[in-house]
């Protein structure tokens, strides 16, 4: 579902709506649904060949009190590359699920390690897989530009990722990227404590030349490497981008007046932030509403509200709205008064009706995503923020 009706992303082999199921009935509820599991696990092993299972727990099992644990730890002392995750439904969403998994891979699969660290080695922990439409393009956007100002990025995710090798190489990351307001600092904690792998922690997601040149040589400079490839580097894409601008430009002063001024967004806290910042300090768009929903924990809240208080534009400030209930979301946007032009709304297909209602330009940047096909796209980035451009003024051009 998660794959399909966001942006029909699609999945192969295990993956996807092929994921072997306990399937569990009322006959596991009343006496135990272990043995199903057993099974399940031996067919599993039999059919598949893989570099790594992982038994992912549901609501059902954990209720009962399954012992998935014990099960589980039987497969690895006979040698099988397998561990469990904790992940029943009601103790939270599939970000905090996806927290859960990687924790579990790295004590389980990964272990313990004494060697040294590599100076320039970084492990990049981004969008949590499947849960925007954009996360292989924006994984993909994000190692270029950091291999391009001279490191060696360790993609964990995506395309890119080589297999389970790059999560044994884990502990050899000189210190681990976390690019999100909140999802990922715990699984960065948690490798602090166990590798002594310190983490630097950037909360906006770096869209356009100003923000991505900002985020390049933040990391840099904690990593302490020359810095004569990255600014190399950012002088490169800085005139490719603008080169486009310039052209995009004509375009602009034609069609100005036709183009949305203010904008609403409901997304994840990530996206919100990422787009946020570059509709108002880029492009100058004024922002009408923010609504956060993806279930922030409260720990996070404060610090993030405080970022698009002091840190969207000059002169710009946001109170950001949390809310996950999408009636509610619905509600808000529905009370908010556009005051000039043709505003801009991005959300999710749940919008969609509620954006014509408004006469608004709209397109989809959360999940769900049931009117846009993903199959390689970015927003994110020198290259990315070129493609969001695009879509944002083809809406234009084209009333939707």
């Amino acid at each position: 579902m998660l794959t399909f009706e966001n942006g029909f992303q699609g999945s192969i082999a295990a993956g996807g709506g092929n994921m072997p199921s306990a399937n569990s009935t009322e006959n596991d509820v009343v006496f135990g649904g272990i043995k199903t599991l057993d099974e399940l696990i031996k067919s599993t092993l039999k059919i598949y060949e893989g570099d790594l299972f992982v038994v992912l727990t549901g609501c059902v099992g954990e209720l009962i009190g399954d012992n998935v644990p014990d099960l589980v730890s039987n497969y690895q002392r006979a040698g099988y590359p397998i561990v469990y995750a904790n992940t029943a439904g009601f103790k939270g969403n599939n970000l905090y699920g996806h927290e859960v998994v990687v924790d579990a891979i790295i004590d389980q699969f990964v272990g313990d390690y004494q060697g040294e660290k590599k100076k320039g080695l970084i492990n990049l922990w981004f969008e949590t897989p499947y849960y925007n439409h954009n996360w292989r393009g924006d994984y993909q956007e994000l190692a270029r530009i950091l291999r391009g100002a001279g490191f060696e990025v360790n993609v964990l995710f995506g395309a890119e990722n080589p297999g389970v090798e790059a999560w044994k190489r884990i502990p050899q990351a000189q210190f681990n990227l976390v690019v999100s307001p909140w999802v990922g600092i715990k699984n960065a904690e948690h490798l602090q404590k166990k590798y002594n792998q310190p983490y630097l922690h950037i909360p906006e997601i770096p869209v356009g030349e100003e923000a991505t040149a900002k985020f390049i040589r933040q990391v840099v400079e904690y990593a302490g490497i020359d810095k004569a490839q990255s600014e190399q580097f950012i002088r490169q894409e800085a005139d490719i981008y603008y080169y486009y601008l310039e052209h995009f430009s004509e375009f602009f002063a034609e069609y100005w007046y036709g183009m949305p001024s203010e904008f609403v967004v409901t997304a994840d806290a990530a996206y919100a932030l990422a787009y946020s910042k570059f509709l108002a300090d880029q492009i100058g768009l004024i922002p009408k509403k923010v609504i956060i929903t993806d279930n922030t924990p409260e720990k996070y809240r404060p610090a993030i509200t405080e970022y698009f208080k002091n840190n969207i534009s000059e002169g710009v400030s946001i109170d950001v709205e949390f809310e996950e209930d999408g009636y509610l979301v619905e509600k808000k946007i529905e009370s908010v008064e556009f005051t000039s032009g043709k505003p801009l709304i991005l959300g999710s297909s749940w919008e969609l009706t509620l954006a014509d209602k408004k006469g608004a330009l709209f397109f989809e940047v959360a999940t769900p995503s049931s009117e846009t096909l993903v199959i390689n796209r970015s927003h994110i980035g020198y290259r990315g923020a070129l493609q969001f451009l695009e879509r944002i003024y083809s809406a234009s051009v084209g009333g939707r």
